[in-house]
């Protein structure tokens, strides 16, 4: 009965997330959708062109980065091979461009979840950008130096760019918010059970001495191993369950949103990028690599400021309730 009573409990908590979550989700979502379908977007687009030349990538692409940023990954991936043709890319291009798109997409929508445990927005998001801005210009001046991935690029995978009417649209956004409750639910049951079982353990065993690289130790590292798996939404959303609780020192709280935010949905977001094209040494393993050196630096950063500092400009103090949007 104790274990029945605590699952109810710990579901009734994981609802209580995911509607907040859904109110972040649907409506800016929604707004996203809005203003591309207005021109928005691109209107903005000429000027991220010359960034574009910082990397060695055409300028058009500016317009794909756009998207992504506001978008997520899926508002550019489309817009690629239609804005610079197949024959005009390396390997390199589309690997340097799917850094800056893995780093930092869909800030709108994942930098609100990461503010809601506690880490400030404004700073995340820029630790976000420069993280992403750093490591591609890296990987472009190593590939300039080597020549590594100069070879013309072949996808597997050309996506089309078809823009769905609005009915497809909002179906599409139901499904997604269906299956994101359902994915929700299974990781809130199946930590539980993992803990339980005394599996929990020996699976952060494998991944405890990357993240004690990274500064993030204790329970922190189980969410943060979940965002790294599968996107900041459902680490970042079960964070933020257990930061309500106090369970975990905001200190660690926000090592752990940084570290997802540099390397987050490993498994879904690489699979996609290697299919247009890009490097898997690239945007994988020297993702992980660049996101547990930049983590444990700001660790140390982090740990020379005194509490009111440390509050006063990377975290929110006081818990909201959860329900507050």
């Amino acid at each position: 009965m104790p274990l029945l009573n605590r699952a109810l409990r710990r579901t009734q908590e994981t609802l209580a997330i995911y509607w907040m979550l859904a109110r972040i989700v649907v409506p800016i979502t929604i707004l996203t959708e809005i203003l591309s379908r207005m021109g928005v977007i691109e209107a903005m687009a000429p000027a991220f062109g010359p960034v574009m030349r910082v990397f060695g990538l055409p300028p058009e692409l500016g317009l794909a980065w756009l998207s992504g940023l506001l978008v997520g990954i899926w508002g550019a991936i489309p817009l690629i091979y239609v804005l610079v043709p197949v024959a005009d890319l390396s390997v390199g291009d589309i690997t340097v461009f799917s850094a800056l798109l893995l780093f930092a997409h869909g800030l709108p929508i994942e930098q609100k979840i990461i503010q809601k445990a506690g880490p400030a927005l404004i700073v995340t998001t820029v630790l976000r950008l420069l993280g992403g801005v750093l490591y591609a210009f890296l990987l472009h001046r190593l590939l300039m130096a080597t020549g590594w991935l100069a070879s013309p690029v072949n996808p597997a995978w050309i996506p089309m760019n078809v823009e769905p009417g609005w009915g497809d649209f909002l179906l599409g956004l139901l499904e997604t918010m269906a299956t994101m409750l359902v994915i929700f639910l299974a990781l809130s049951w199946m930590l539980d059970i993992l803990k339980a079982t005394g599996l929990l353990d020996l699976m952060m065993r494998g991944l405890a001495p990357l993240l004690r690289l990274a500064g993030i130790r204790g329970e922190a590292g189980e969410f943060t191993a979940v965002g790294l798996l599968l996107g900041i939404s459902y680490g970042g959303g079960l964070l933020i369950r257990e930061a309500r609780s106090g369970a975990i020192s905001p200190r660690q709280i926000f090592l752990a949103c940084v570290f997802m935010g540099f390397a987050h949905g490993v498994i879904e977001d690489t699979l996609v990028v290697v299919a247009l094209g890009a490097d898997a040494t690239g945007v994988l393993v020297g993702r992980l690599v660049f996101a547990v050196a930049a983590t444990a630096a700001i660790s140390v950063l982090i740990g020379l400021m005194s509490e009111r500092t440390f509050a006063r400009w990377a975290f929110r103090s006081g818990p909201r309730p959860i329900l507050d949007i």
